[in-house]
C-alpha cells in the first residue's frame, strides 16, 4: 500500500476550527460529566472519618503496642526499699531490658536484675493493695508492676563461680577481689554484718546482693533455703538499664570495672584448687609421719 493511502471509506476530517464539531465534542463532555455524577463510573469525593469516630481505635492500637513492649522488651518497676542504695533510691523507676533473656542472655556479674521472690525472701513484706486503675495500668505496661512479689540486686557471681567474703575482707569471686567501693553504699563494709562461704555458684543460677550491704537481705540471708541462697537464671525477669524516673535522677546502669578484671573468667584453676586442697592437705601431714618412721627403722638397724 503507497504511503498516505487509507482503508476502508474515506471521511471527512473534524477540526477543532469547525463549529459542527466543537459543539459535538462539548455535548458528548456533558453527557460523559452527567454519566459520573450518576455514580455508575466516576469517582465521588468521601468525607473523611470524624477524629472523635478514629479516636477509640487509636487508643485500642495504643494498648496492644503498651502490652506487647511491656511483654516483650521493657517493663518498668518501682524500687521499694533501700537495699539498692545509693545507686537505686526508694521510689525510684526504673526500665528493665527483657528482649535479650528471650535470645537466651544469661545474667553476667555486675548487672543489676530484677528476679521473682525463689521463694522464702519475701515471706514477711506486705504486698500494696492497688485499685482497679492500678491494676490495669500496671497490666499494660503503663505503671511499674504493683503486685508481684519482685526483688532487684546486683549479680556477684554466676553458675560455676566460687564466691566468699570473709570478716573485714573483699568479697573474692574465683579468687580475685572487687573494688566494690565504686557502687556499695558509703560507709558500709563489703560483707562484715553477714560473712559467707566459699561457694560455689550451681550451673544455671547467680549469687546477687544489694549495695547497700548492711540494709539489704540478699543472697547471704537464705543459705538456709533451697538453692543455698542463689537465685535461678529462670526467675530472672531481666537487667535494669536505666533509671527513667524521676527525671533528675535518670541515669544509665553500666557494669562496674571491677567485674571486667584479668582472671575473674577462670572458674578452672579455682575449683581445681578445691578439689585438690583436701589430698594436698593430706599429703602434707602425713609426710612428717613418713620421715619420723624412716628415722626410726634406719636408728634400729644401726644400733644392732
Amino acid at each position: 500500500m503507497a504511503v498516505g493511502a487509507r482503508s476502508g471509506h474515506e471521511e471527512p476530517e473534524d477540526r477543532p476550527d469547525q463549529p459542527e464539531a466543537v459543539e459535538s465534542a462539548g455535548a458528548a463532555d456533558r453527557a460523559e460529566g452527567d454519566d459520573d455524577s450518576s455514580g455508575t463510573g466516576g469517582t465521588s469525593d468521601k468525607k473523611p472519618r470524624s477524629f472523635w469516630k478514629e479516636l477509640p481505635l487509636l487508643i485500642g492500637i495504643a494498648l496492644v503496642l503498651a502490652l506487647l513492649i511491656k511483654t516483650f522488651l521493657v517493663q518498668a518497676f518501682s524500687i521499694p526499699s533501700d537495699s539498692m542504695q545509693d545507686t537505686l533510691q526508694r521510689g525510684d523507676r526504673v526500665l528493665v531490658d527483657k528482649l535479650t533473656p528471650w535470645f537466651g542472655a544469661e545474667p553476667k556479674r555486675g548487672e543489676v536484675v530484677v528476679f521473682h521472690d525463689p521463694g522464702g525472701w519475701l515471706e514477711t513484706t506486705q504486698t500494696p493493695n492497688p485499685n482497679v486503675v492500678q491494676k490495669f495500668l500496671s497490666f499494660i505496661g503503663l505503671m511499674p508492676s504493683v503486685e508481684e512479689k519482685d526483688l532487684i540486686k546486683r549479680v556477684i557471681a554466676i553458675g560455676g563461680d566460687t564466691v566468699e567474703c570473709k570478716k573485714n575482707g573483699p568479697v573474692t569471686v574465683n579468687g580475685k577481689a572487687l573494688d566494690d567501693q565504686s557502687y556499695i553504699f558509703p560507709g558500709n563494709t563489703p560483707c562484715n554484718d553477714e560473712p559467707f562461704g566459699p561457694i560455689k555458684v550451681p550451673e544455671g543460677r547467680i549469687w546477687v546482693m544489694g549495695d547497700h550491704r548492711q540494709n539489704s537481705l540478699d543472697s547471704r540471708y537464705h543459705q538456709e533455703l533451697p538453692g543455698g541462697g542463689t537465685v535461678s537464671n529462670d526467675e530472672v525477669v531481666g537487667r535494669a538499664i536505666v533509671v527513667a524516673w524521676p527525671v533528675n535522677r535518670w541515669a544509665t546502669l553500666p557494669v562496674p570495672k571491677t567485674f571486667d578484671q584479668a582472671g575473674i573468667n577462670d572458674q578452672s584453676m579455682v575449683n581445681t584448687a578445691m578439689t585438690l586442697a583436701p589430698g594436698a592437705l593430706g599429703v602434707a601431714g602425713a609426710l612428717p609421719l613418713v620421715f619420723w618412721r624412716r628415722r626410726r627403722l634406719t636408728s634400729g638397724r644401726t644400733a644392732g
